[in-house]
């Protein structure tokens, strides 16, 4: 029988199960069954919410990785039309949280994502009373959060929290809303504000509208597409050799595409419960796209200058195949080191996540001049039921990152000795547990400790406060003034008003440093010069700059490493 006269007379769930069974097969004439097996399943209901889910979940798959132009312009019709669907609607409830467009996401959402979500769909968020466990600690706060004149009322009228805020917020606003706004006009800084908010944990309810956040339809427009036309590759890359080969072009967008890839990855990020600081604080005056080639494209997202950490750079990147997010990876970098956090969206794990990495770490090296790459405990499933879960640990080990602590290679050895005599056997939990509780490290060349991940920044953040306590005790504010300009004399900085806000505000928060740093007073003119522009490069537009300066600046590398030790 054929697959057209076949799919007529099928029905929707029979259908539904050819086509999972057919989407990751390409060439010999896959496009064409695929279509056959789509057309009837446009216009078909579902009998279950976890069908409507894998139908969506195929599409999405299609969406990143289509045959030809018929499959992808179906697909992206049926895709456009999901959340009219009456199958949606009759399974909505059960498919809330799955990030369909059409259905609900119920999140903490942390104070940027709620402050952005606020911004741009105010009508659709909303507080999730029933689970909020802090509601009475929110009330606490309300006397810092309004007018000194409405004090009265809090004092003195005996509400629940629900019937405060409908009584505080506005007509047309939402209880979500009113709570963002309140805490975004509380006076005080960024960090407390941010703090503050975070530590109530509101959980939050965004209904769908309109161009709310979804990743049904999640999709960078103008992404060069490439039709696939050859099986997936099932080979582990050689990863030596993949981080060796350049991109094939690296651009630097303009500031408007780089907040349209920066709000492309917020939604990622809320659509699947997540949270990445190089997103929600993205600068798009410093993303650029790394294309490398056959249709996959990583959306490189560095922070506004005032959220960067002292030394080290964290960069974000979006994973992006023919334009659809297939995932992210974090990149912390500095001494030509990387320590990696990579994800690969559920619905595209199995197709090429191998191939993704190593692509991932190659734009690595090429931008920060990365050689040494290091994997983080919770991100190999150390107190992380997801990454113990997906085997992570063993996904990195067979690419070739290895630990270093000797309990753990103690054990690695004797794992090994047992799956080389019982072929079926896999890891326990309890095993795995073990493994993961110590970093891997992957060395493009030899093993050295000027490390990333190897320094005890703890160490040299205690340094930095002796000097500040010694000196000037609880006046940190007057120390920062009197460093700044101990700073300038001993760099020789005639005046800093001409520079920009980031690199003013980079000089004051590098001055305990530089003023700590062993040796400094014996630098030459040149490293003197070299090092006020480390500085200002890391207030500066593009951060991967500093990450530059900073690792071509032997004397500073080894008096930072001097002060950690």
């Amino acid at each position: 029988m054929s697959i057209s006269r076949g799919a007529k007379g099928a029905n929707a769930s029979a259908l539904l199960a050819r086509l999972e069974k057919l989407k990751a097969t390409y060439g010999e004439g896959a496009g064409d069954k695929k279509l056959e097996l789509l057309k009837p399943l446009a216009g078909r209901p579902l009998g279950s919410a976890g069908e409507v889910y894998r139908l969506h979940e195929t599409l999405s798959f299609l969406h990143a990785y289509p045959d030809s132009k018929p499959v992808l312009d179906l697909v992206e019709r049926m895709l456009g039309g999901f959340s009219k669907r009456s199958d949606l609607k009759r399974f909505n409830r059960a498919l809330a949280d799955t990030g369909i467009a059409g259905t609900d996401i119920y999140y903490a959402f942390f104070w940027v994502t709620a402050r952005w979500l606020i911004r741009r769909f105010p009508d659709y968020l909303t507080i999730d009373w029933v689970v909020f466990d802090n509601k009475k600690k929110l009330v606490g706060l309300l006397p810092a959060l309004l007018p000194y004149s409405e004090i009265y009322a809090l004092e003195i009228l005996c509400y629940a929290p629900e019937e405060w805020l409908q009584r505080l917020k506005g007509p047309g606003e939402t209880d979500a809303a009113f709570v963002v706004r309140r805490f975004a006009a509380y006076k005080a800084g960024s960090l407390a504000q941010e703090k503050l908010y975070d530590d109530i944990d509101v959980p939050m309810r965004l209904a769908p509208g309109p161009r709310t956040p979804n990743r049904t339809v999640a999709k960078y427009a103008g992404a060069p597409v490439v039709f696939r036309q050859r099986p997936f590759s099932r080979a582990r890359p050689n990863l030596k050799n993949e981080i060796k080969k350049p991109p094939v072009r690296v651009a630097t967008l303009s500031p408007r595409e780089g907040r349209r890839l920066i709000d492309m990855a917020v939604v990622g990020m809320i659509t699947h419960a997540r949270d990445l600081d190089a997103f929600a604080y993205g600068d798009q005056y410093g993303v650029s796209l790394v294309d490398c080639g056959e249709g996959l494209q990583f959306a490189c997202i560095g922070q506004i200058p005032e959220r960067r950490y002292l030394l080290e750079a964290v960069y974000g990147f979006l994973a992006l195949q023919n334009g659809v997010p297939l995932g992210y990876l974090g990149a912390t970098t500095l001494f030509n080191s990387a320590e990696i956090n990579y994800n690969v969206f559920e619905t595209y794990r199995g197709a090429e996540a191998a191939s993704i990495f190593g692509r991932a770490l190659a734009a690595a090296r090429y931008l920060f001049d990365a050689r040494t790459f290091s994997i983080d405990p919770y991100q190999l499933g150390h107190d992380n039921s997801e990454g113990l879960h997906s085997g992570a640990w063993w996904f990195y080990y067979k690419l070739g990152f290895r630990p270093e602590d000797r309990q753990v290679r103690v054990l690695v050895r004797s794992e090994l000795g047992e799956l080389s005599r019982h072929p079926r056997r896999r890891s326990t939990l309890s095993t795995l547990r073990k493994l993961s509780s110590q970093p891997m490290f992957f060395y493009l060349d030899r093993k050295h400790r000027d490390v990333l991940a190897k320094l005890p920044l703890g160490t040299l953040g205690l340094k930095i406060s002796r000097l500040l306590a010694d000196r000037f005790g609880g006046d940190r504010e007057k120390g920062l003034r009197v460093l700044s300009r101990e700073a300038d004399r001993l760099l020789d900085v005639r005046s800093r008003q001409s520079w920009p806000a980031g690199e003013r505000q980079a000089w004051e928060r590098w001055c305990p440093l530089i003023l700590s740093l062993p040796g400094i007073s014996g630098w030459s003119p040149a490293d003197k010069r070299a090092l006020v522009q480390v500085v200002r490069a890391k207030g500066g537009r593009w951060e991967a700059r500093f990450v530059s300066l900073f690792n071509q600046h032997r004397r500073l590398k080894n008096a930072i490493l001097k002060l950690a030790e």
